[in-house]
């Protein structure tokens, strides 16, 4: 497929490819044909994917950082340049939720998810831009989430840190509008990744949104390969929703009442289900 065909050879790096999205994500790079620098804290997971990329042909580094010190992302990225002499595609996806009610919400998980979730990001796309506009070009993909375009319960401290990240997404495009730097925003619903598999666990995230609906990573994964190809803006998970939100965001009254309406009856749903079960 053409859309995989033209990343062969290319520099990818991946932050947060350890599980989930990213996993998946530097696994379908590596399919294609990319050079794939794998980010994360975890040196033993990275390399269980770096097995799996090579094992089908692939080329895999292995670069374990913590994306909250810039000292970190400084050093990773010389190592991928130091080995790949550029990077073509960085995917920020590294990303960390902790559910809670606002009124509940520690200040110190707040911290965490904005540590994550906003300054690493802001620390990778700081040092790639540098990267690309020596070299003359590239593509950052942002990886935030629908909930950075409406707040949901009891998700606001993770919807505040991607509102973060959109915000500072849109104003780094504008920023480089008319350089050979590229930035997108691929905005994903709920996808089955272990960070949403606490969902059930969790009675508030469970009546929300249950598990049945959650989206492969696959579909993410087409997503930011996309964008990339493509140089697409944004590009919502599935496609349109993000764009609903933001119709959503003109009738805020509106959308807050089918929110609450629509969680009544997943609760209903549920129920529903669980006697049938039993």
């Amino acid at each position: 497929m053409a859309l995989f065909d033209d990343f062969r050879d290319k520099v990818v790096l991946v932050t947060g490819a350890s599980s989930g999205i990213g996993r998946e994500t530097a696994l379908a790079f590596g399919a294609a044909g990319a050079r794939v620098a794998l980010v994360a804290r975890r040196r033993a997971a990275l390399e269980e994917v770096a097995r799996a990329i090579v094992t089908k042909g692939g080329k895999a580094l292995v670069v374990p950082a913590d994306v909250t010190k810039p000292s970190a992302v400084r050093a990773c990225i010389k190592t991928v340049q130091a080995r790949f002499k550029r990077i073509d595609v960085v995917v920020n996806n590294a990303g960390v939720l902790i559910p809670s009610p606002v009124v509940e919400l520690k200040p110190a998980d707040l911290t965490a998810m904005l540590k994550v979730n906003v300054f690493g990001a802001l620390a990778v796309m700081q040092e790639a831009v540098k990267v690309m506009q020596r070299q003359g070009g590239g593509c950052i993909v942002n990886v935030a989430s629908l909930a950075g375009r409406r707040g949901v319960t009891p998700l606001g401290g993770y919807c505040a840190s991607k509102f973060a990240l959109v915000g500072l997404t849109e104003a780094l495009r504008t920023e480089l509008h008319g350089s050979n730097v590229h930035v997108a925003l691929v905005m994903p619903g709920v996808i089955d990744t272990p960070m949403a598999q606490g969902f059930a666990e969790d009675e508030q995230l469970g009546n929300m949104w249950p598990a049945a609906l959650n989206m492969p990573p696959a579909w993410v994964v087409w997503a930011i390969f996309a964008a990339a190809r493509f140089r697409l803006v944004e590009i919502s998970v599935p496609p349109g929703a993000a764009t609903l939100e933001k119709f959503a965001a003109l009738m805020p009254g509106v959308a807050d009442s089918v929110i609450h309406w629509g969680t009544q009856a997943t609760q209903w749903i549920n129920a529903l289900l669980n006697d049938r079960k039993g």
